[in-house]
């Protein structure tokens, strides 16, 4: 009888049966062992049937307990959500096992325009273009492909398509939003006046004529 039971309550409630009678905390050790992004509060609680204060708590609790223990790994909130993370100094011990010693890194022309895109969001590739001084439609594919920009609707004005960075992006850089991207004013001119500078000796580009390897970036 109570088989049948906890076979209703998994078919009617697409939670499997017996969640609730797990420890709160090495439930949540147990999910975040297998996430692929960060997992919100919201939907930890949801899932393993807990108040989302309970589980805020468990998660936090969690954290400061592999801090102090000075565990290899750490449970931070990135992007919205918890998941693990190597700790920093352990990291080259990662690196060297599962690259051997080597890193796919970005190209220099591509980390200029993820900080571009990241500080003027949402951005046209032609306005990318114009404040970095070359055509950038190679390395904004580059950025698309690895995930770390997304499309975000196009310009009202030219019907351009506009770039964002990611959720993905924020966990690379262990950024919880936005507003944790460093402060650019001390260090830069305007940027309006950069970009002004910069239109006067650059051709306009479009989106989708096919590109020029002599002078496009990759």
């Amino acid at each position: 009888m109570s088989s049948m039971t906890d076979a209703t309550t998994e078919e009617t409630t697409g939670t499997p049966a017996g969640v609730t009678g797990i420890a709160l905390r090495p439930a949540l050790e147990a999910v975040l062992m297998v996430v692929d992004e960060p997992a919100t509060e919201e939907h930890l609680a949801k899932v393993l049937q807990r108040p989302r204060r309970e589980v805020a708590e468990a998660l936090r609790e969690l954290s400061d307990e592999y801090t102090r223990d000075g565990r290899g790994f750490d449970l931070r909130l990135v992007a919205g959500g918890w998941r693990f993370y190597t700790r920093p100094q352990c990291a080259p011990a990662v690196e060297k096992f599962l690259l051997d010693g080597q890193q796919a890194r970005l190209t220099q022309a591509a980390l200029e325009t993820l900080a571009v895109v990241a500080y003027r969001q949402p951005v046209s590739r032609s306005r990318v273009s114009a404040v970095r001084g070359v055509n950038c439609d190679g390395v904004m594919r580059t950025l698309l492909q690895r995930g770390l920009v997304e499309e975000a609707g196009t310009e009202p004005e030219t019907g351009a398509i506009l770039y964002r960075t990611t959720n993905y992006f924020l966990e690379r850089m262990g950024l919880r939003g936005l507003d944790e991207l460093p402060e650019l004013a001390p260090f830069l001119p305007d940027a309006d006046a950069v970009e002004a500078e910069s239109q006067e000796g650059i051709p306009s580009f479009d989106p989708d004529a096919p590109d020029d390897t002599s002078t496009t970036e990759t």
